[in-house]
């Protein structure tokens, strides 16, 4: 039993929570610099030539599960650890601390009162001045009890709940944080206008079809992307008619508990005319070898299905740029410009297809976190507001009123205010 004692003691310590928020906030930090959710291939591939940190290879990242930091055991397993460990301390320190703010302390003699922060002793000629003092209170807002010859007073004393309501919602974060890593789906999909995809629960139904119908690029005048904006047709299982919503960069959707984000681009085609042949649209794929944003195709040039050359892009305005299989410059094209001879050929480019790249999540924890954040925020507000105690012991006989009061902040306040009872108390 004593050894139980001493392991909730630890594990609801303030430097057991330092501890486990270090460690958490540099999991984090680990999680920022390692791209998450990748196939296994490419961590393979890339931490394979270069270790990250020097020593950390793809497949000893893989193994302690860098690769999914956020829904990894150990990481769940660190959240629940302080959750639990705050869910002790509001038992063993927070909830004592309320309740006892919460009851009324009554002191019955004068000397318990010269023992406090603030304490004074004002002559009473009548014996009306402890009520006299209470009706003052009362008008200043303060809660007041009264008993023979004495009352205790209280303000502020709601502020008390502040930091079991901060220990509450920090529990409900880290909860809907574990909740959306562990239950939560995330998918990324490109679309070109027109093209569509279909979205299935987990029986297999099909619950939504998605189209694209528009995608526009807004750009500066110096050429600097400024916004992307997608408008979207969304057909509901067994509805008939559809919804047109739009979706920008930090202005999601939100449909049926899922949310859809604006999170990248891409070129998926390139429309050419070779010569007097009908309009082609040909498919482009990223070519990251030559930049970080380079899309291209190889055509041949001949019937043979040699002599090929390299059409390459980096984004829907052109230029298109030809390239031999020697990387010489043949011809730069721009979009429904005019066409020009590459190796015999009048090559024409009519259109570069841009595709929206949306990232579609459902996370069940988000609304636990929002309520999470909430309550941690009216806790914290709840906590700047002091706690002032007054108490009051009348002597008659004396003709002497004894008054002390403590605060848990802003005593100085609480010594300031004084003055002002003792006089209202004078004045009636």
């Amino acid at each position: 039993m004593i050894i139980l004692r001493k392991i909730i003691a630890w594990t609801s310590s303030l430097k057991v929570a330092i501890f486990l928020l270090l460690v958490i906030a540099i999991s984090s930090t680990i999680g920022t610099a390692i791209p998450q959710g990748e196939p296994i291939e490419s961590y393979i591939k890339t931490y394979g030539e270069h270790p990250w940190l020097g020593f950390i290879n793809g497949e000893l990242l893989i193994g302690l599960e860098l690769n999914n930091v956020y829904s990894s055991n150990w990481f769940l397993a660190l959240i629940s650890w302080l959750a639990l460990s705050l869910i002790i301390c509001s038992w063993r320190r927070q909830w004592p601390i309320l309740q006892k703010a919460l009851d009324w302390i009554d002191y019955t003699e004068p000397k318990q009162l010269s023992k406090l922060a603030i304490a004074e002793t004002i002559p009473s000629a009548t014996r009306e001045g402890l009520d006299q003092l209470a009706e003052c209170l009362k008008k200043k807002g303060w809660d007041v009890t009264k008993k023979t010859g004495r009352l205790a007073a209280r303000k502020g004393a709601v502020g008390r709940m502040g930091p079991p309501l901060i220990h509450l919602g920090i529990v409900l974060l880290l909860f809907g944080a574990a909740w959306g890593g562990v239950k939560g789906q995330q998918l990324e999909r490109f679309l070109a206008p027109g093209r569509s995809f279909e979205l299935f629960n987990n029986q297999g139904q099909k619950q939504l079809t998605l189209t694209l119908n528009t995608f526009q690029i807004e750009r500066d005048p110096a050429g600097r992307v400024e916004q992307f904006r997608s408008t979207l047709e969304l057909l509901e299982q067994g509805k008939e008619t559809s919804e047109i919503r739009e979706v920008s960069v930090n202005h999601p959707l939100r449909i049926n508990g899922m949310t859809v984000y604006q999170a990248d681009w891409s070129l998926a085609a390139i429309t050419l005319q070779l010569g007097q042949s009908p309009k082609l649209q040909l498919p482009l794929k990223s070519f990251p070898q030559l930049g970080e944003q380079v899309w291209g195709i190889v055509l041949p040039t001949n019937l043979e299905g040699t002599d090929p050359v390299l059409i390459t892009v980096s984004n829907e305005t052109g230029p298109v740029q030809v390239f031999d299989e020697n990387g010489q410059l043949l011809a730069g094209l721009r979009p429904k410009g005019d066409a020009q001879e590459i190796k015999g050929i009048q090559m024409r480019v009519h259109e570069v297809l841009p595709a929206t790249g949306l990232l579609l999540k459902r996370d069940p924890g988000v609304p636990v976190v929002y309520a999470g954040f909430a309550i941690t925020l009216i806790g914290g507000c709840l906590s700047i507001l002091s706690t002032r105690q007054l108490w009051a012991v009348s002597e008659p006989e004396k003709k002497l009123l004894h008054i002390g009061g403590l605060s848990n902040r802003d005593l100085s306040g609480l010594a300031n205010e004084m003055p002002f009872l003792v006089e209202a108390i004078s004045k009636e």
